[in-house]
């Protein structure tokens, strides 16, 4: 989306200028960041310094197949200048450069997916909301968190000098684009400090935002050195490099703080808050390649978007090659952030070569286990920071079952689950805290898949469960049907749905109960018979079960079959599979049951009969969460039901 054209005018040089709309989301994110980050205003620096040395990597690449784009000018550089009388605080880069259209484009328009819905979510809470525009990435509009107007004059590598463009805005509702001369290529944005910021028109306090927020930039950041006369500062016509100006990456563990490591998380992740964790080492051996992986404290607001762009940045021997290179990581590690500089790939690689390639492999491989080990420490020695991480993640790196078949173990082990052992879902348990609970005999892992938290937590399936205190795991989250698809075991115990095939527990069984289970069983076996050719194919089977104690009636899915979760899920998402029929399973000892079986035995009109059998399932569905077929007439059989047992309707039940 581009902005709309408002109006136009001819300035006197002869060229065009143009006003122009923002997007309606800028304008939302304008107003809502000046308003709920202005106590952080040292990011509007920090983030222009950010874009400028993306400008220089994004010309450096492109000069690996246009050396001409350098223009003989290949010493990539920052600087940063002020002006005390004008009270102008100017960035400027010799990177890429802007065109006409990609300033309308980049400055006037937020491109990023699901950019509406976050917006939804801001609330006018300034301290919540900074949180949130953090995790969106403030980027260039930072800069009116200071400035009252901001000009950008760039000039697009490979272009002439007189079709350079300078882009200008209030801030408000629109900006204006105009072509203008500029001699060398790159970028120079001049910020209109507003009344009260004169902090930015100091050279020492400039300089001292630089080195806390980017010394880690790897190309140098200069500026002009101080001077005092008269015990006021001064510019000299000296510049000197501000920041170290040495790749982050490249440099001694031993010698990088974690001020440092952060910052430069921020830098490369467009992040406003610190990340949970890193990572940081070099590999040697087949593949040589140095890794900085990050894991953010939050997860971004466009996680689930398949559109959305992600990955590692991606580096060979230092000169930057493309950003978002997502075959560095397996899929489930796609919240990560960092990057990945390379001493055997050659400078021309590509996306489609990345795919194809073994050292690629090997590098996604080493990341993972780097990944995964970084994991594993935070759920040892760091259990709180695990729970926020697992609260943001979980559900990603559950989907490492099936992806990762030669780390499924590990993963396994990073899972947390819901538990009828645990009264919330945040409460989460392993699966080796499960086994380490387990009681003596018991052999499998027993779970059940529910929509939701409380679906599962009250599902009829787990009564034999609680009655014998036997933990039951909780899988509310849409991926844990694709895990128990992949995880069939942990620890040699199988892992068992509650709702699934026969119910056999074993050593935990009760000798009396199953015998007790049988009897019921041939004492029930023509009512049962009865049951099923009312339902006719609505059921596979009908059978006494040995799960409920207190429930009249549950469905239970064949061993062989998806769960009717797993169905109900893919029937939402519009795919096609087989009707699967479930087994009816009814509670012998259920009051309603005994008072269906006198009926039986009375010879109960036919219809009556299926009256009790239709409800039965019926209340079976609806307790597994499913929808009924016929809502109106499941409400006129329960209506008429309660007539009856409470003697209101036996009149009309005789008729």
């Amino acid at each position: 989306m581009s902005g709309t054209k408002e109006k136009t005018s001819e300035m006197e040089n002869g060229s065009r200028r143009e006003t122009l709309g923002f997007q309606a989301e800028v304008k939302q994110l304008l107003h809502l960041m000046i308003h709920s980050l202005y106590s952080n205003k040292e990011i509007a620096l920090r983030e222009l310094i950010s874009n400028a040395s993306d400008a220089c990597d994004r010309l450096r690449f492109e000069a690996l197949d246009n050396a001409a784009l350098t223009g003989g000018d290949g010493e990539l550089k920052i600087h940063v200048d002020y002006d005390k009388e004008a009270r102008t605080l100017t960035v400027s880069d010799n990177g890429i450069g802007l065109s006409r259209d990609e300033a309308v484009t980049h400055l006037g328009t937020i491109a990023k997916s699901g950019t509406r819905e976050f917006f939804q979510k801001l609330t006018g809470d300034q301290a919540r909301d900074a949180h949130l525009i953090g995790q969106f990435g403030v980027g260039f509009y930072s800069s009116f968190i200071i400035a009252d107007r901001v000009t950008v004059t760039s000039l697009r590598a490979g272009l002439p000098k007189d079709q350079a463009v300078r882009w200008e805005s209030g801030g408000e509702g629109d900006f204006s684009v105009e072509q203008v001369e500029k001699e060398m290529r790159g970028t120079e944005i001049v910020l209109h400090l507003r009344e009260g910021e004169d902090e930015f028109l100091s050279g020492w306090r400039l300089k001292s935002i630089i080195k806390k927020y980017s010394d880690h930039i790897a190309l140098p950041i200069r500026m002009k050195k101080e001077e005092w006369k008269d015990g006021a500062e001064t510019k000299s016509d000296e510049e000197e490099t501000v920041n170290q100006a040495s790749a982050l990456w490249t440099r001694p563990k031993a010698e990088i703080s974690d001020e440092q490591y952060e910052e430069f998380y921020k830098h490369i992740a467009h992040d406003f808050e610190p990340p949970l964790c890193w990572t940081h080492s070099k590999v040697e051996g087949r593949q040589e390649y140095t890794q900085l992986l990050y894991i953010p404290g939050h997860a971004p607001f466009d996680l689930w978007d398949r559109d959305a762009k992600r990955g590692l940045k991606l580096y060979v021997r230092r000169i930057f090659i493309m950003d978002d290179a997502e075959q560095l990581l397996p899929t489930y590690l796609r919240f990560m952030r960092g990057i990945v500089d390379s001493n055997d790939l050659p400078l021309n690689v590509s996306r489609e070569i990345l795919q194809e390639s073994r050292d690629i492999e090997a590098i996604r491989g080493g990341c993972a286990k780097r990944a995964l080990g970084m994991l594993e420490d935070l759920a040892a020695n760091q259990p709180e920071k695990y729970e926020n991480f697992w609260k943001e993640f979980g559900r990603v790196l559950k989907e490492g079952a099936g992806e990762d078949l030669a780390n499924k173990e590990r993963i396994a082990r990073l899972m947390r689950f819901a538990s009828t052992h645990r009264d919330t879902p945040e409460e989460c348990v392993s699966l080796a805290d499960y086994v380490a609970r387990m009681k003596e005999g018991q052999e499998k892992i027993y779970y059940i898949t529910a929509d939701s938290f409380i679906a599962a937590q009250h599902s009829p399936h787990l009564e034999i469960f609680r009655k014998k205190g036997i933990e039951v795991l909780l899988l509310s989250d849409r991926v844990d049907e694709w895990v128990v698809g992949f995880l069939n075991e942990f620890d040699g115990k199988s892992l068992q749905s509650v709702a699934k095939g026969g119910l056999d527990l074993g050593a935990l069984e009760d000798t009396e109960d199953k015998a007790d289970d049988e009897k019921h069983a041939d004492e029930n076996k023509a009512m049962l018979e009865k049951i099923r050719e009312s339902l006719g194919e609505r059921v596979r089977e009908v059978r006494i079960t040995h799960r409920l104690t207190d429930s009249p009636s549950c469905l239970v899915a064949d061993a062989h079959d998806p769960s009717a979760n797993l169905a109900r899920i893919l029937k939402a998402s519009g795919q096609k599979m087989p009707e699967f029929r479930p087994i009816l399973e009814i509670n012998p000892r259920h009051p309603a049951v005994l008072h269906l079986r006198e009926r039986e035995a009375a010879n109960a009109p036919a219809a009556h009969f299926s009256e009790w059998a239709n409800l039965f399932f019926e209340q079976a569905v609806l307790a597994e969460g499913g929808a009924l077929d016929d809502p109106a007439g499941f409400v006129k059989r329960v209506n008429t039901l309660m007539l009856e047992l409470s003697g209101i309707g036996k009149g009309a039940a005789k008729e």
